[in-house]
Order: structure tokens, then C-alpha cells, then sequence
């Protein structure tokens, strides 16, 4: 019997959904079921789009608002969702750096996160989870601690001894790691804008991070589903510029020169491939795959 599609992305704050491999989760949603669980409410977050910024009535309000966008960003993707409940760490800043608040989700005992995904894992069942990498995409404290509970639950939620209040056992095939910001593909957009303008508002994220390409595992093909990720970035208004970073690239010219999503595999129970993966549910026992 064929098993339906089950993927499970594992976010810290609202709006890293729509940044990180959301035509993939749209992809995916047409053909089984995605859903999202986010750890905090990005309740410390800063209002990042320009348009914005010094509107009391978001500051004021901006727990509320920040659930309304994310609701209206899973509605784009046609995916599921859930909160964890955390608090948001806020991203210090400073040298030095102030002191992560009391009480905010990268402070809470390890045991109390892992418990929350543990039961959100043995309730769907995915056969795939998408996290952050160890140094969580970028060193946010919040990203980091979803990148340490996350995998320290897949662990526990095959372990039967493992939280037995939480579900019943469930074993996850296969973990990536989102790897969309990787350096190639940001160089390759750095270079077709610099062709066609003479300047790119990629020039400063290059600048400040140095590091070796990628070695991605699998890329998913989610030039069709441009329309769904960019209508997810925009409902996350307070947090996405409409003229900035993410739409500085004409989409006809992304889908020819880079129409993916990048993953690293970080973890597996069914093998890996020589080849590069385009579809994330390859080797998944009983799923039928894309290709």
C-alpha cells in the first residue's frame, strides 16, 4: 500500500517558513500533507520592513499580528501548522552581548522542548523533517536550540522508553537541512544582477559571509510554486521588505538560472544516493517517489 506523503518543517519564528524552503512545502502539499510546527511567537522580533517601522499600533500589538501573518502564510502554502509556545529569544546584539531574557525558548530545559517536538512528531508522523544546520542557518539562539531539540527528537520519538506519555513510537526516515542561503546560489543571483544593473543588494551579504560553497544533497525543483513562497514572504509583512533582499531577483530569470530549493541530508535510516536527490522522499519505504 502506498503511504501518503508526510513532511515535517521545524522553525523557530514565524516568517523562517516563507524563507526557507517554502516552494518545496508548497510543492509537497499539492501531492501529500506539510505541515510546519514553529517554536516561539517572534515576539522580540523587529519590525523589518521599512513601511512600517515606527507604527505603534504593531509594536503594540505585534504578538497578535505576528499569529495573523502566519496564518496567512501556511493559508499560501496550503500547508498545516502548529505552535510550540516558546517564547522569543530575541537575536542579541552588542559587544558585549546582552543576556538572552529569562524565561525565552533558548533558555528552556532541553527535556521541555524535546518533549513538545517529540509529541508533535509522533502525532504526524512524518518520513521527513527539515530543520537548521548546527550553527542554525545563522547563529540565532533560537535557531540553534531548534537545531539541537530537533534532532535530539527524531531520536526519542522511535524510543518507546523515550517520554512514553508523549505518542506512540514513530521513526523519521530521513532529516535535511535547508541550505537555500548556500554561497553558490547567492553568487550566481550577485552575478546576473550585477550584469544586467552594475549593483547588487547581494554585494553586502557576500561580503560578510566568507565561507566554502555547500555540498547540497538534494535540489527540489520549485519554479512553479515561486507564486506560493513569495505570497508566503509578503503575508509576513512587519517582517519582509516588498522591495528588498528577497524579490530583488526577477523570478522568469531565478527559474533559469537557479529554479531549486537546496538540502543537505543529515540524517537517514533508508541510505543515501551517489547521485543528487530531487525529490525529498526518495528511498522512503512504501511512498511512491516524484521521479
Amino acid at each position: 500500500m502506498t503511504e501518503e506523503r508526510r513532511l515535517m518543517a521545524i522553525h523557530a519564528h514565524p516568517d523562517d517558513e516563507a524563507s526557507k524552503g517554502a516552494g518545496m512545502m508548497a510543492k509537497y502539499a499539492k501531492v501529500g500533507r506539510v505541515k510546519v510546527v514553529t517554536a516561539t511567537g517572534g515576539e522580540r522580533g523587529s519590525i523589518l520592513n521599512p513601511a512600517l517601522v515606527g507604527d505603534e499600533q504593531i509594536v503594540e500589538n505585534l504578538t497578535e499580528i505576528r499569529r495573523a501573518e502566519m496564518a496567512a502564510a501556511a493559508e499560501a502554502l496550503g500547508i498545516e501548522h502548529s505552535w510550540l509556545g516558546f517564547a522569543d529569544s530575541g537575536l542579541p546584539e552588542g559587544d558585549p552581548l546582552p543576556p538572552i531574557p529569562e524565561g525565552s525558548f533558548a533558555l528552556q530545559p532541553m527535556e521541555v522542548v524535546v518533549e513538545a517536538l517529540v509529541r508533535e512528531i509522533r502525532e504526524f508522523r512524518p518520513q521527513v523533517i527539515t530543520t537548521y544546520n548546527e550553527i542554525g542557518g545563522y547563529p540565532h539562539p533560537d535557531h540553534i536550540r531548534v537545531h539541537t531539540a530537533s534532532i535530539a527528537a527524531v531520536a526519542a520519538a522511535r524510543d518507546p522508553y523515550a517520554f512514553p506519555d508523549a505518542g506512540e513510537p514513530w521513526m523519521v526516515s530521513k532529516v535535511y537541512y535547508d541550505a537555500g542561503f548556500n554561497r553558490d546560489r547567492i553568487e550566481a543571483f550577485h552575478k546576473v544582477i550585477m550584469e544586467k544593473t552594475g549593483s547588487s543588494p547581494f554585494s553586502d551579504w557576500l561580503a560578510l559571509r566568507r565561507g566554502t560553497s555547500t555540498k547540497v544533497c538534494a535540489r527540489v525543483h520549485v519554479a512553479d510554486y515561486f507564486l506560493q513562497r513569495d505570497a508566503a514572504l509578503r503575508a509576513h509583512a512587519t517582517q519582509i521588505d516588498p522591495d528588498g533582499f528577497f524579490f530583488a531577483m526577477p523570478r522568469d530569470i531565478e527559474a533559469d538560472i537557479w529554479p531549486w530549493e537546496d538540502f543537505v541530508l543529515a540524517m537517514t535510516t533508508v541510505g543515501r544516493s551517489n547521485a543528487q536527490e530531487r525529490d525529498l522522499f526518495e528511498r522512503v519505504p512504501d511512498v511512491e517517489p516524484l521521479f
